[in-house]
C-alpha cells in the first residue's frame, strides 16, 4: 500500500507563484484582483514582480491568491471543512474533479460580495460586543470587600490603584 499523498491532481502542483500570478493577472486584471481579494499589492502601482515578491513574504495573502486561483479561476468546487484548514498548496483534489473553465467575475458582483461580507463581519461583531458585555457586566460584579461592605470591582480597581501610587504593597498581609 502507498502511504504518500498524491498531490499531482492539485492545480496549484508544479505552478510557480509568479506563473500563477501571470495566468491569472492575464485572464482578470489587477482591477478584478483587488476587487475579491482586498490585496494592496494589486491597487498601489501594480505589477507581477511587486505582487510576487509581497506575496512570497505574505503567507495569509499567498493563500487567498491560491485559493482564488483554484476555486475562481480553476472553477474547482469548494474544499470540505477538514481539507479547507490546510494551505492550497496541501489541499488534495479527487481524481475526478476536472479543473474548468475560468469564472465570470466583475466589478459589480465583486461590490456585492464586499457588501455581502461587511454585513456579516457587523452581525459578527454585533453578536461578540453583546457576548462580550455580558462578561463585563459578569466580570464588573459586586463583590464583598474584607470589611464586608459590596464594592463593584471597578471601584476596587481604583483603590488598587490609589494603594499602587502611595507605595502600599497589597501583598504585604499575605501570610495573615
Amino acid at each position: 500500500m502507498n502511504d504518500e499523498i498524491n498531490y499531482k491532481t492539485n492545480p496549484l502542483h508544479g505552478v510557480s507563484l509568479k506563473d500563477l500570478l501571470i495566468e491569472v493577472v492575464n485572464y482578470y486584471g489587477f482591477d478584478i484582483l483587488f476587487a475579491y481579494l482586498n490585496i494592496n499589492c494589486f491597487k498601489t502601482n501594480p505589477s507581477i514582480d511587486s505582487s510576487v515578491r509581497f506575496l512570497k513574504r505574505t503567507d495569509w495573502a499567498r493563500e487567498k491568491v491560491e485559493a482564488f486561483y483554484m476555486y475562481e479561476y480553476k472553477n474547482l468546487p469548494r474544499a470540505s471543512d477538514e481539507q479547507f484548514e490546510l494551505s492550497p498548496r496541501d489541499r488534495i483534489v479527487p481524481t475526478n474533479q476536472i479543473p474548468g473553465e475560468p469564472a465570470d467575475l466583475s466589478l459589480e458582483d465583486a461590490e456585492r460580495l464586499r457588501e455581502k461580507r461587511a454585513k456579516k463581519s457587523a452581525e459578527y461583531h454585533e453578536n461578540s460586543d453583546k457576548q462580550d458585555g455580558a462578561r463585563q457586566d459578569s466580570a464588573y460584579s459586586k463583590y464583598q470587600d474584607k470589611t464586608g461592605a459590596q464594592k463593584s470591582s471597578r471601584e476596587s480597581s481604583n483603590a488598587t490603584s490609589t494603594r499602587e501610587k502611595v507605595g502600599v504593597d497589597p501583598w504585604a498581609n499575605w501570610k495573615k
